[in-house]
């Protein structure tokens, strides 16, 4: 060796194989000491027999078992050559005593070879590096669970608190969208399952961990594991185990190596699908108490940070702060619809291209960590296969470059209406000046002029109605705001809302003919007397109008415009009637029925539920919006 020649210790000690390279080389030493000359075979062999007992060989054949009409079936005889000394990539040689290394898992045998060493030289992640527990096995989903906007949150008494029931696939970050009724430290729950199954403690595990801040994963999908930060703000669930780290500074650095390719590689050893607490927490963890494990934690948080911040123009995000075409920060307060939207493409292209960055990074440091040769590496990630990538806006997953632009207009309008519903005294917009009050298209103009102050809100009126008319899949095309307001946006809410839309349209028709009639309720707001108001102010002012107009039109020999405003008439008039029942909670039929106008509620007794309309938020907008949608007051027939 040169005398200046550095030496990499800690390349050799990372080696997996070291144990065994030095054991081979003191066997045959002591032999030699003895005057007896031994292979590097007879020594290897030796080396398995006092290390890990008895061997089994396998052969993964499958490849050359033939397809199709014309495929050969040559498994006979690559088996053959594999017996005879050749083609040895096909046999795998493990000691049997590594399929007992999980107990109750079963494991491939190709995955023993790398699995099997990482099990014996790591500790498992837990306990080393904290505790994993199943969460509340959930029931009766209807009556405690609820999406946060639906009902009030209040979490300093933790009434409608955060919860961690399993959702889509995401690592790194989710908001967490779902609310569970803990009152009194979930009270009611306790007391339903107890006496529906016999025992509380069945359903509600783990309630020492609740209100802690921990790394939680979707127990079965078949993406593979993903990891993501659980807030200190509720309760999980038996569909999202976590992992509650027992150093909080380790946080950021777990939730990298879980997850790694490596880590759902090893995942993916003993489970295929169906990964639960237990199995998670015995999977090996390394020490994290190397610059690798510093640079994993680095990225990590930075991917996490880089989701939450993109989060922030997501409408129904906890965090949401404004749509993501008023960021003027980005683009300049002057800047005009069409510059915006061309910068928020570059924008997500530079963001999405960073964690895809930091997410590779991750993965080489999670190899080094674990000391995966790069042999091995190819082997684990060509059995994976393809993984789903990293997306900084996982609702828009898969959409091409002309949908998110449309879908960051659309944002843009469902943020005015909102601030528009949401400013009402009452919680009640008509569309048409009605009761002294000015249109909702008038509300909106004025809302566009506050939000662009830099700039002729008719400009940007004109802009927006461009790209409206455009024809993209997914979206309905608009020939204005005014048109896309009466016929895309109740839709397009109740499919951001996830179904439980907090904006209703009661129209006078369904679909997307004109309505004589038509206003924007705010569900939250939406009791007894805002119905009364509705029909006895805004609709009973349009009947009036109605009415008038088409007496006058009568008087004066314009027979086109009588007939017409005698339609909407009589349209304004079957909506009241239909409200009317609706308001009474008319029921023919004590069973229920189509003609059952009564808000159900399906946990109350018949004598806690209300009298006519008067809703309960807590009850959810599902049980709520019921009694509108059957009595085909809304402007679409189906919203939830």
């Amino acid at each position: 060796m040169a005398r200046h020649e550095r030496v990499n210790v800690r390349a050799i000690l990372a080696d997996p194989d070291l144990r065994r390279k030095l054991m081979v080389r003191t066997i045959q030493a002591m032999q030699a000491r003895e005057g007896i000359e031994t292979t590097t075979a007879q020594a290897e062999r030796a080396y398995y027999v006092v290390t890990e007992g008895e061997r089994a060989a396998f052969f993964a054949l499958r490849p050359f078992r033939g397809a199709g009409k014309n495929g050969i079936d040559t498994r006979n005889e690559v088996l053959v050559r594999c017996l005879r000394g050749a083609a040895n990539e096909v046999r795998v040689d493990v000691a049997r005593r590594d399929f007992g290394l999980v107990d109750g898992s079963v494991l491939a045998f190709q995955d023993l070879g790398w699995f099997a060493p990482l099990v014996r030289r790591f500790a498992p992640l837990a306990p080393q590096h904290g505790h994993t527990r199943s969460g509340l096995n959930t029931t009766e989903i209807e009556r405690f669970v609820r999406q946060r906007w639906e009902t009030e949150v209040d979490a300093s008494h933790r009434r409608w608190v955060t919860f961690a029931k399993g959702g889509d696939f995401c690592r790194f970050y989710a908001d967490w969208d779902l609310v569970f009724d803990w009152t009194d430290d979930g009270a009611a729950y306790k007391q339903v399952v107890a006496s529906k199954y016999g025992s509380a403690s069945r359903f509600v595990k783990s309630e020492d961990d609740y209100f802690k801040k921990g790394i939680t994963w979707v127990e079965t999908t078949n993406l593979g594991l993903n990891a993501r930060v659980l807030p200190a703000t509720g309760i999980f669930g038996a569909k999202s185990p976590t992992l509650f780290p027992s150093d909080p500074k380790k946080q950021y650095c777990l939730l990298g190596v879980m997850n790694s390719v490596v880590f759902d590689a090893l995942a993916r050893c003993v489970g295929t699908r169906h990964w639960g607490a237990t199995a998670i927490g015995a999977l090996p963890m390394p020490p994290l108490g190397t610059e690798s494990a510093a640079s994993i934690a680095r990225h990590a948080e930075d991917i996490h940070s880089a989701k939450a911040n993109w989060d922030l123009g997501n409408e129904i995000s906890s965090d949401f702060g404004r749509p993501w075409l008023l960021h003027d920060a980005w683009f300049g307060a002057d800047a005009p619809i069409s510059r915006r939207l061309s910068g928020l493409a570059t924008q997500e292209q530079r963001e999405e291209a960073r964690i895809v960055r930091l997410y590779a990074a991750i993965n080489d440091e999670v190899y080094r960590l674990y000391g995966i040769s790069d042999d091995t590496r190819a082997m684990i990630e060509e059995t994976l296969g393809e993984r789903p990538p990293e997306t900084l806006w996982p609702q828009m997953k898969r959409k091409t470059a002309e949908q998110k632009r449309m879908e960051h207009v659309w944002r843009l309008l469902s943020y005015v209406v909102k601030r528009v519903v949401e400013a009402d005294a009452d919680g009640l917009v008509p569309f048409a000046p009605l009761s002294g009050e000015t249109s909702l298209l008038d509300r909106v103009h004025e809302e566009l002029a506050g939000l662009f102050p830099e700039q002729d809100v008719n400009q940007v009126e004109v802009e927006i109605a461009n790209e409206l008319k455009r024809r993209v899949k997914g979206y309905r095309p608009a020939a204005s705001i005014g048109e896309w307001l009466e016929n895309a946006y109740f839709d397009y809410h109740a499919g951001l809302y996830k179904k439980r839309p907090i904006i209703w349209h009661v129209a006078s028709s369904q679909g997307t003919a004109p309505f004589a009639f038509g206003a924007l309720c705010h569900y939250h707001r939406f009791d007894a007397n805002r119905m009364a108001k509705l029909r006895a102010g805004y609709l009973r002012d349009a009947i009036e109008t109605f009415r008038r107009e088409a007496a006058l039109a009568g008087r004066e020999g314009r027979a086109d415009e009588r007939v017409e405003f005698q339609a909407r008439l009589e349209e304004a008039q079957a909506l009241d009637g239909k409200l009317q029942a609706v308001q009474e909670g008319h029921c023919e039929d004590p069973e229920g029925g189509d003609r059952d106008y009564r808000i159900l509620t399906p946990w109350k007794s018949a004598d806690e539920r209300p009298r006519g309309w008067d809703p309960d938020i807590d009850d959810g907008v599902k049980v709520n919006i019921a009694p509108l949608q059957k009595a085909g007051v809304l402007r679409s027939a189906k919203v939830v």
